[in-house]
């Protein structure tokens, strides 16, 4: 280090002695808090040591910081550009691989060659900011002071070009159409932008000679909060207006813009500080507070994840909560309400039954592998469309939406109590409402099998599936002899991604007005009329995101065994209904002759199936859901305690339900 500032040079602007100084502070092993507090403060020493280093060093940092344009390194670091989404993720992807050229005019470009390492912001974060504080005094106080503001106008500078960009997207129409009532009173972003350049104009005469002072930056702060209630404001309505990626990104990028502006406002006015404490200490601490922060949005610059958690969790959570809105339909609180799931669920089996058939006919068919997935994800795509539409259940569907509904219930108003006896209740509803739809699947899609099966023998003479076909269906629902629940855990992603799907497709209708949009459309209003399109419209709007995560739940299951053929890899679904009509029709093609062994193997083997396509799915979604809501549960323990003591109190309710709620709730 001391071989190091020996050759600094005052009057040269080379970065090359910079990053060997950087290098001599950053600890070996990463982080190192301690190493790299010890290597600042050698260095502070070596400087009060000797007054000539500490001026060499001195001139060679301000030459260097004159040298470059500021400017950009506050209005672009840290803070989303105006490209959209998809331009900056494959951007950051791009670079990841290939970084741009770095130049010798911006002062970001010399961060990026003296701040190289990833990880350099963890250890710059770990010194203290009085060790920071220290360092600064014993540089700035080893030469005169200069009358360069380079430094100052920069961020002049970037005050200008970040209030031009909040005024602009401010006024984006998307982001109008989410508040409209933005129109009706004059626009705080627009506002915020002359109040800005009229600050700024009088900081400029100031640094010109004048000697009145600006006014100070109070009332920019007002304009400021004013712009931040309005993006929280379209945040909540989002809630119920369905949001999109554009819309999330351009909210992402004006917050950051604000509370950038807000910083720089900080460390350039002369009277914004807090009278309570000594202005340039306040100051000096929230310039190495933006510096570092500056250090780790550019270490983070091209990191893709940063990119999606910033931007997904408002999606996410319009997603999960949509899905959580239909989830409620899936939970029964009564015994009556258990019977109704009940039937709907075996409608479900009824349809499935037929499914089954369909497919092993289609099977038969010999065609070519993508020709055959075409066919089975037709086949589950009209039938699970056709189960949605005769509002029947099929119940490996309802974790994907219930799990979303749990998670509101453990998102509490004060973010840090959770109720868990209502937690446990609505748990309680959820397990009892799924286990009786999936018994009304199985107790219709079992007898319609065998009977479509012995049907199928009558009337050809022949039966549906021969001897090998029917061995080999058992086989593939084996849990012990074949990768059946390994298969069953693929399926259960498959309802989860399914269940995001219909969310998505939910929060799109809402944001996009689907309704509307649909009741304009003359050519079908002059073939339907006015109020069968009004009811069309109203359908599609509220039906968008159950019809499409139906469809494309039935391409996921027909295209996925296909893919795993052609690619060589272990692809391929097990869905408990499907395999219990498969189960039937193979207890028919062998004349009602098999051994108990495998029978027993085979009931158990597809209830298995179905106990893993309930858990993946429902984990999944129950992730998601913690994680768009930002919940952190760790009362699992006292969860599962509370569960237990409603078992021992009342395990009739728990099981099959109250008789009547209004009567319970009286109690």
């Amino acid at each position: 280090m001391l071989a190091t500032l020996e050759r600094i040079d005052p009057l040269s602007d080379r970065i090359d002695l910079l990053v060997e100084l950087v290098e001599h502070l950053r600890p070996r092993r990463m982080p190192d808090a301690e190493g790299a507090t010890a290597r600042v403060r050698t260095l502070c020493q070596l400087l009060k040591g000797n007054a000539g280093h500490a001026a060499a060093l001195n001139g060679y940092l301000s030459r260097l910081l004159d040298s470059r344009r500021h400017a950009s390194l506050y209005t672009d670091i840290g803070i989303l550009s105006n490209d959209g989404f998809m331009t900056e993720l494959k951007r950051r992807i791009a670079y990841r691989f290939l970084p741009p050229a770095l130049g010798d005019v911006y002062l970001n470009d010399a961060i990026d060659q003296v701040l190289y390492v990833d990880s350099d912001h963890a250890w710059i974060n770990a010194v203290p900011t009085a060790d920071w504080l220290t360092l600064y005094d014993v540089i700035a106080d080893a030469a005169p002071a200069t009358p360069g503001h380079t430094t100052l106008l920069g961020m002049l500078e970037a005050i200008r070009t970040l209030s031009c960009r909040i005024c602009a997207l401010g006024l984006e129409p998307r982001l109008i159409r989410s508040h409209a009532d933005i129109e009706n009173f004059d626009s705080p972003f627009l506002m915020q932008n002359i109040e800005v350049n009229d600050y700024l104009d009088g900081y400029a005469n100031m640094l010109a000679g004048d000697n009145a002072a600006p006014e100070d930056a109070r009332h920019l702060l007002v304009m400021l909060d004013q712009c931040a209630t309005v993006v929280d404001k379209v945040r909540k309505n989002a809630a119920t207006q369905g949001t999109s990626i554009a819309l999330t990104y351009l909210l992402v990028a004006l917050s950051q813009s604000i509370e950038r502006l807000r910083k720089l406002l900080f460390l350039v006015d002369m009277d914004i500080v807090a009278d309570s404490a000594p202005p340039a200490d306040l100051r000096r601490a929230a310039g190495i507070a933006l510096v570092q922060e500056l250090v780790e949005a550019h270490n983070n610059k091209y990191t893709v994840r940063d990119l999606f958690a910033d931007n997904i969790d408002l999606l996410a959570r319009n997603v999960t909560e949509n899905a959580g809105r239909t989830g409620e339909h899936y939970i029964a609180d009564t015994r009556g309400q258990l019977f109704g799931m009940f039937l709907s669920s075996s409608g479900a089996g009824v349809v499935i039954g037929f499914m089954a058939l369909i497919k092993i006919l289609m099977g038969t068919l010999r065609t070519a592998p993508l020709v055959e997935a075409f066919l089975f994800s037709v086949n589950y795509s009209a039938g699970f469309l056709m189960i949605h539409m005769l509002h029947f259940t099929i119940a490996t569907k309802q974790p994907a939406m219930t799990a979303s509904h749990i998670a509101s219930g453990l998102s509490s108003k004060d973010g840090r109590t959770i109720d868990l006896d209502s937690m446990a209740e609505l748990i309680n509803k959820v397990f009892r409402t799924q286990c009786v739809a999936v018994l009304g699947n199985l107790a219709t899609v079992l007898p319609t099998a065998y009977l479509i099966a012995m049907g199928y023998a009558q009337l050809t003479g022949q039966h549906l599936v021969d001897k090998a076909k029917a061995m080999h269906l058992l086989h593939d629902i084996d849990p012990l002899h074949s990768p059946a629940l390994f298969y069953a855990a693929i399926a259960g992603v498959c309802l989860f991604v399914a269940g995001l799907i219909s969310g998505y497709y939910d929060n799109k209708a809402l944001y996009t007005q689907m309704a509307q949009r649909v009741s304009q459309l003359r050519r079908l209003r002059s073939l339907l009329g006015d109020a069968r399109l009004a009811r069309l419209a109203l359908y599609i709007e509220n039906n968008l995101g159950g019809l499409m995560g139906n469809f494309y739940f039935g391409i996921l299951l027909g295209t996925l065994g296909t893919l795993g053929y052609l690619l060589g890899l272990p692809l391929d679904i097990r869905h408990v209904t499907f395999s219990a009509a498969n189960f039937a029709t193979a207890f028919v093609a062998l004349d009602h002759t098999i051994s108990w062994e495998l029978a027993a193997t085979s009931i158990v083997g597809f209830l298995a199936i179905g106990s893993v396509n309930l858990t993946v799915s429902f984990a999944l979604a129950l992730w998601v859901a913690l994680r768009a809501r930002k919940v952190h549960f760790k009362q699992g323990f006292e969860l599962f305690k509370t569960m237990g003591r409603r078992i021992a109190a009342a395990p009739i309710d728990f099981l099959i339900g109250p008789k009547d709620l209004s009567t319970r709730g009286t109690s």
